[in-house]
């Protein structure tokens, strides 16, 4: 809601917002920042409102920023104001028969009485209930004052005041207001509002947004950790994570810069947001949303600064960067989701509906699922639906429910899911993933625990030796990144071919790092129509774009019998990978063969399956990404690989040591793929020796990164940059000892090895 200056000052609106009434009362060009705990003429006025419209379940006091009171809160006032018009039309307490007067002189007491005490009843209920009280008390005492032989209608009389008195008492006494105030008024003195500010904490919203954040910490919670985070110097949020006694959820208390400015900064960004409004960018200009958002922030920098002159407000250099970056991200970017992306530690961001009424949930790397402090509107939910669309270039309606798209700002990329009516009923609903900055790296995964150095050197092993694998596992458990870390163990000489329905491969990223790669977006599953092609033509496309190692984000489709079809045929040469769900190498070709109806004797095409999934505390309140499995795929099965023993484990998991162990299987290398790759390399075939050692000497060195990063605190060594540099040098070291002795033997690469990594280090000054 909007008002201007036009507005008369203290009007209201009462304006219908998901399925509730909000009470909007204009405070702007007051003399004060409005606060029910502060100013008694508020709390009157907005009662008085009430009174007109019981049906309001929430109040915004609208000013520079906007003062919002939750539902709990306003049915404190609206039992209030709903007393007061019960007391004044039901039971009539300022009439002379209600008030028991036999005469003028006492009509005349007790009128005053009663009207003083609804005079403050919306303006001090706290205060009319123990003046109240004292009219009570005096009465009594009055009453023990007649004599008893004085006329009994007298005494009837006082007696039946009293009556009314106490009637009207104990109804104020039950209400929320007075029950909760009683606990604070130990140290009360009449017209002492400190006691309001305990029950009274608004919401303080800036103006040029709708979503509400609570800003203050929960009382009855433990703060467990506090951190900063930002997208630049100017930019910087407070996190604080807190624990409830009874709350198995941990609470995610977020402090967005936007939301300490001051009322001047306020200003000149409602001002700004209201012209920059009228010049919202075109449909086609998302398509390049970085170019974009860097045209709206110079526009808003230099609009504010007009502004700012304009008005006599004094902005520096820093603090217009900061204005700049706000009204952007609250024009035509996505406003708190930005910033709850900026931090590293989150993994997903859901928004359910009703989306105004419900607190956004997050699921943090260390605290697990979180309850936030952000209650998101509507309106921002309907602007951050319509961008999407934008940006995807797909519908989102009744006809077509589901969006899959994703969003990219600077360094920051998330995956987006989008339901709505009818598939929703309560309207719209978000879930986002978001991607770390920076792709994953087997050495990163090693310093996480979800997997460890035999198991690291192992999946290199297989990625050179060009087999077909599929990381499976359940949602969330990894597969993707799993999946980014492989495809940097990829020679760079060699060209990648990537087919996603959904952009979450870290594609730009391996570009950086001078990848030969290409990306296809193709048709996600869940759509019926679209301008967009299909998977299974992208694969079959990407076959006549020459010798390619092929991934797919996930195989969920109709594609995979394409996939299967060119991986038989011999098409693809070189290694070929995926992600499908599946928590075993079972569920895997049940959802293959049955669900996606690749023929039984195609799926021997796949060489190993790693299975990835989270592990939980005996509590059940932590759980931590693991991969639990890694299983070849044997040939010589003909109807059922597990009645058959198709699947042998490689490495699996031990529950008790948190880490993978080698299987008999790998040790005595009675692996099959393994031998096959061998059987191509001069020196390796029937040497097993040759083949582990040269499997544990890249568990070596991937140790010995994780190992140097902790020595040097400096984890720049662990990410994909380095890992790049560290596979090139392992690799041109292993070509020259093969070229000496025949064979890349590991007591002679690895001292090579650290030598180069010393030197590199020296060199980089890490």
């Amino acid at each position: 809601m909007q008002f201007d200056r036009n507005t008369p000052l203290y009007s209201y609106e009462v304006q219908r917002e998901a399925g509730e009434d909000v009470l909007y009362v204009n405070y702007l060009g007051a003399p004060y920042v409005p606060s029910l705990a502060d100013y008694p003429e508020v709390m009157e006025r907005t009662i008085d409102a009430l009174i007109e419209n019981p049906g309001v379940s929430r109040i915004v006091f609208v000013q520079q920023k906007n003062y919002n009171y939750d539902f709990r809160e306003t049915s404190y006032l609206l039992e209030i104001a709903q007393l007061y018009v019960y007391l004044i039309k039901q039971e009539k307490i300022l009439s002379q028969e209600r008030l028991q007067a036999i005469d003028e002189t006492s009509f005349s007491k007790r009128y005053n009485e009663m009207f003083s005490f609804l005079f403050l009843l919306k303006k001090d209920p706290v205060a009319a209930y123990l003046e109240l009280k004292r009219i009570i008390i005096e009465a009594k005492i009055a009453l023990d004052k007649m004599p008893f032989k004085e006329d009994s209608k007298i005494r009837v009389n006082q007696e039946s005041y009293i009556h009314l008195l106490e009637k009207i008492f104990n109804m104020l006494e039950k209400t929320k207001l007075i029950q909760t105030a009683l606990q604070y008024m130990k140290d009360y003195k009449k017209g002492d509002r400190e006691i309001y500010s305990r029950i009274f904490k608004p919401d303080i919203i800036p103006n040029f947004t709708f979503t509400r954040l609570i800003s203050d910490l929960p009382e009855d919670a433990e703060i467990i950790d506090q951190y900063k985070i930002a997208s630049n110097t100017y930019d910087e949020s407070v996190v604080t994570i807190l624990k409830k006694k009874d709350d198995a959820k941990f609470v995610y208390h977020i402090v967005p810069p936007e939301n300490i400015l001051n009322e001047d900064q306020n200003m000149l960004l409602n001002l700004a947001r209201n012209v920059l409004i009228e010049h919202q960018p075109k449909a086609e200009e998302f398509t390049d949303t970085e170019r974009t958002r860097q045209v709206f922030f110079n526009v808003s920098r230099d609009l504010l600064q007009d502004l700012a002159q304009s008005k006599g407000i004094s902005l520096n250099y820093e603090e217009l960067n900061k204005l700049a970056t706000i009204l952007v991200r609250h024009t035509i970017g996505f406003g708190i989701i930005e910033v709850l992306l900026q931090d590293e530690n989150l993994q997903d961001i859901v928004l359910n509906a009703p989306m105004s009424l419900v607190n956004i949930f997050v699921r943090h790397g260390e605290y697990g699922e979180c309850i936030t402090n952000i209650l998101p509107s509507q309106e921002d939910a309907n602007s951050w639906a319509a961008k999407f669309r934008m940006i995807s270039g797909r519908p989102l309606d009744e006809a077509n429910p589901i969006l899959d798209t994703q969003l990219s700002i600077g360094n920051m990329r998330a995956r987006i899911a989008i339901i709505q009516r009818p598939l929703s009923p309560d309207g719209l609903a978000y879930a986002l993933r978001r991607h770390r900055e920076k792709p994953w790296t087997l050495p990163l995964f090693i310093k996480n625990r979800m997997l460890n150095s035999l198991a690291a050197g192992l999946l290199s092993f297989l990625v050179d030796g060009s087999r077909t694998m599929l990381v499976a596992g359940t949602r969330s458990s990894g597969k993707t990144s799993l999946l980014g870390s492989l495809m940097l163990e990829i020679i760079p000489r060699y060209r990648i071919i990537v087919i996603e329905d959904t952009l979450e491969i870290p594609v730009e990223s391996m570009r950086k790092l001078n990848y030969d790669i290409l990306r296809m977006k193709v048709r996600s599953a869940l759509l019926k129509t679209t301008t967009e092609v299909s998977a299974e033509e992208g694969i079959r496309t990407s076959l006549r774009l020459g010798d390619s190692c092929l991934i797919v984000g996930e195989v969920r489709s109709e594609e995979a019998k394409a996939l299967y079809e060119a991986m038989r045929v011999g098409a693809l040469a070189n290694v070929v990978a995926g992600t499908i769900h599946g928590a075993s190498p079972y569920g895997v070709y049940d959802r293959v063969v049955n669900d996606l109806g690749v023929p039984n004797t195609s799926f021997k095409a796949t060489d190993v399956i790693i299975v990835n999934n989270p592990i939980k505390s005996p509590d059940g309140l932590h759980s931590w990404r693991r991969t639990l499995q890694i299983a070849e795929v044997r040939k010589h099965w003909k109807k059922d690989p597990l009645e058959e023993k198709g699947f042998v484990d490689l490495m699996k998991y031990n529950v008790e040591k948190d880490s993978l162990e080698p299987t008999d299987d790998l040790i005595n290398g009675d692996s099959e793929v393994i031998k096959d790759i061998a059987a191509g390399v001069k020196g390796w075939a029937g040497n097993w020796d040759a083949v582990y050692d040269n499997i544990l000497l890249r568990a070596k060195i991937k140790q010995e990164l994780v190992n140097i990063a902790e020595k040097t605190k400096n984890n720049n060594i662990l990410e994909a940059e380095f890992n790049v540099l560290a596979n090139n040098a392992f690799h041109h070291i292993s070509d020259r000892i093969r070229e000496e002795i025949g064979l890349p033997s590991s007591e002679r690469v690895f001292p090579e090895w650290q030598k180069w990594l010393r030197q590199e280090i020296k060199k980089k000054k890490i």
